[in-house]
């Protein structure tokens, strides 16, 4: 009777014009991710003060450090199965992933001392397939780059949400150490719901793969003939997403700390203050980018977006030493240049280059390769804080973070532009060439 349901559902989906089958996928993949979240960031509203794990590292620090260690080890194997896994295994690795990650918060409230690091590294090991297994639902379809933008809407908002409700748990009386649990506790249900319903979307269409690329699973040797075919501009991506993730994570896991320094006071609602405005600007933008069925036209606008937030980032900051704007605005501001940068990335800059140049294969590996890549640079740059720069407090490191991430960032997006639009090309070129052919 269940599967009759669900087949039901596919087959409407299958039918359903376009605005509605985006609408209903935006939803269940925004409301997916979202509660993922609830099992990997509420501990970020807590500050643990005065507290050290090893070596004079803050241990908070070791915490955010932890997780990442464990999320980035999870990007380095999700390059494979995520990018292997069949389609009837997807909506049960998950739920699964999602039962480990709340067993590992248990964990983290339940156990002494410095081993609650290692529950925190644990509960990162099975949420960084999230993300790629979400994906592997919206990519290759007409309306992708909307797709992308709603899910990606989900984990600029979700952050913040999530420790404003982790404050609110814990101004309820629940202590730092157990709140991470019970925030989970309280999204498990609704997450399973969101998988179920994600679950019903049919395959790509006929039309989806006319419009873009058929999407296959890739195994080792052709993830191996993907990177060579990019390997010059997939360098130099790879390179700049390694400090691009390492500041969003900073900017993301200490805005309690910087705050403080910027003399706010400590209010949950702080937080989504900071991002929702980011949030609803990001979807639009991302959206906006579906107006552009050239898929070249389409790249070269991706490009210009990311450019146009590190540039951003760097004005805001000028505008900030200048007293222009107060701190708010600047965290919104350099916050929303670099989700611009960083958002893409997740998605809407690999689905371009795949469909511009009719590479074969799955985005999901691009997108998880980079992801290694960034959350390896995100744990060395937070010890790089904590070790070769602690005298500085998080709001200057972020404040100097930011102009180094200005001037990398334009500088690379520009160079890394001009090489995949020239692939871009040649791709056009050859297949006007075997049109005329035959």
């Amino acid at each position: 009777m269940e599967q009759q349901k669900q087949s039901r559902f596919s087959s409407w989906l299958s039918d359903a014009p376009s605005w509605q089958f985006s609408v209903y996928a935006m939803c269940w993949a925004f409301a997916t991710y979202f509660c993922m979240y609830a099992f990997r960031k509420p501990f970020g509203a807590a500050t643990f003060e005065g507290l050290e794990f090893l070596w004079g590292i803050n241990l908070k620090t070791a915490f955010v450090i932890g997780q990442i260690i464990g999320y980035t080890l999870s990007k380095y194997y999700g390059c494979k199965y995520c990018s292997e896994i069949g389609r009837n295994q997807q909506a049960k690795a998950l739920v699964l992933m999602i039962v480990i990650a709340e067993a590992a918060l248990l964990g983290f409230a339940l156990l002494p001392g410095n081993l609650k690091v290692l529950a925190i590294f644990i509960n990162g090991l099975p949420l960084g397939m999230v993300w790629g297994l979400v994906s592997r639902y919206l990519e290759g379809r007409k309306t992708a780059e909307l797709l992308f933008a709603g899910l990606s809407c989900s984990y600029i908002v979700a952050s913040s949400s999530v420790k404003t409700i982790g404050g609110w748990v814990m101004q309820a009386g629940v202590t730092e150490f157990w709140m991470p649990a019970t925030v989970g506790a309280i999204f498990f249900i609704p997450f399973v719901i969101a998988v179920f319903f994600l679950n019903q979307l049919p395959e790509p269409s006929t039309a989806d793969i006319s419009s873009r690329s058929e999407r296959t699973v890739m195994d080792r040797g052709s993830r191996s003939v993907f990177f060579r075919q990019f390997m010059g501009g997939m360098i130099m991506l790879l390179v700049l997403y390694f400090f691009l993730t390492a500041y969003r994570d900073v900017r993301d896991m200490y805005m309690p700390e910087v705050f403080k320094v910027l003399g706010y006071e400590a209010k949950p609602t702080l937080f989504s203050q900071a991002d929702w405005p980011i949030a609803f600007g990001i979807m639009l933008v991302m959206a906006l980018l579906n107006l552009a069925k050239d898929h070249r036209r389409g790249l070269t606008a991706v490009f210009a977006v990311m450019m146009s937030g590190m540039l951003l980032m760097g004005g805001a900051t000028v505008l900030m030493d200048l007293e222009v704007i107060n701190g708010l605005w600047w965290m919104i501001l350099v916050g929303f240049g670099a989700y611009l940068a960083y958002v893409p990335f997740g998605a809407v800059l690999f689905e371009r280059i795949m469909a511009s140049t009719k590479a074969a294969g799955t985005a999901v590996f691009a997108i998880y390769l980079s992801d290694a890549i960034g959350y390896t640079g995100s744990v060395g740059i937070q010890l790089y804080k904590d070790l070769g720069q602690a005298e500085l407090d998080y709001y200057q490191f972020l404040r100097l973070f930011t102009y180094g991430m200005a001037i990398l960032g334009t500088v690379l997006f520009a160079l890394s532009g001009v090489y995949f639009l020239r692939k871009a090309k040649d791709a056009s070129l050859a297949l006007e060439g075997k049109q005329e052919a035959t």
